[in-house]
């Protein structure tokens, strides 16, 4: 693939198809769509490792898959998924929270900055 919005949409066509088919009971089919899902968010993640912009969110965006193939196994498969899943939800909400938190301060130290150098 050329660049990185083609993965982003292929990932998005994993997830949908995990998803879909999970919500249909097909567990072979969802089973299957789970590495390739994966493995995409973890590639674009890798791609994205040298722009906090993108990387944290995919980091995060990554987690959560983690956390929903966790569920969706559990389901399946009848184990405890509770404690796991919502320990991926939670490492995914701690990410973009950080996320958005370096954004603000970056946002706050650039205004300093520029008015700073007005003075």
């Amino acid at each position: 693939m050329k660049n990185i919005r083609q993965y982003e949409n292929l990932h998005i066509i994993l997830w949908l198809l995990k998803d879909a088919c999970w919500l249909m009971k097909f567990k072979e089919g969802a089973v299957l769509m789970v590495l390739p899902t994966i493995l995409v968010a973890l590639y674009l993640a890798w791609k994205t490792r040298n722009n906090k912009k993108h990387f944290l969110p995919n980091i995060a965006v990554c987690l959560w898959i983690c956390a929903n193939a966790t569920w969706m196994l559990g389901e399946f498969f009848l184990f405890r998924f509770e404690t796991p899943a919502l320990l991926f939800f939670t490492a995914g909400v701690l990410v973009i929270i950080s996320f958005f938190f370096y954004r603000l301060y970056r946002k706050a130290k650039h205004q300093i900055n520029h008015n700073y150098k007005r003075l």
